[in-house]
């Protein structure tokens, strides 16, 4: 399965709901990817995907200084699953991949 590529990603907070963009690549053999949103842009730290399975790391300081962990579900051009910050209960993550430029 391929995850390389843009992502509109849609975070449901306790605080409302989050719009980023996760952009996944993969530079020899690895899995990499920024994510931008709240006017930030950040590195996404052990992106591993596993069958279907896509999990990875963030840190944030918008709206809230935040080391976030998401684990999710691919489906094609579909994604869905959570968001956790540290003890606070799990956000519903929803995402669709953008069409390729061509």
């Amino acid at each position: 399965m391929a995850v390389e590529g843009a992502w509109d990603l849609s975070v449901s907070t306790p605080v409302g709901r989050i719009r980023a963009v996760a952009e996944f690549r993969r530079e020899g053999g690895t899995l990499t990817g920024t994510a931008r949103g709240e006017g930030e842009e950040v590195a996404l730290t052990g992106v591993v995907l596993d069958g279907d399975r896509l999990t990875w790391k963030q840190r944030v300081t918008k709206p809230l200084r935040l080391n976030l962990t998401f684990d999710v579900r691919v489906d094609g051009d579909t994604l869905n699953g959570t968001s956790r910050a540290g003890r606070l209960p799990p956000s519903k993550v929803t995402g669709r991949r953008r069409p390729a430029h061509s």
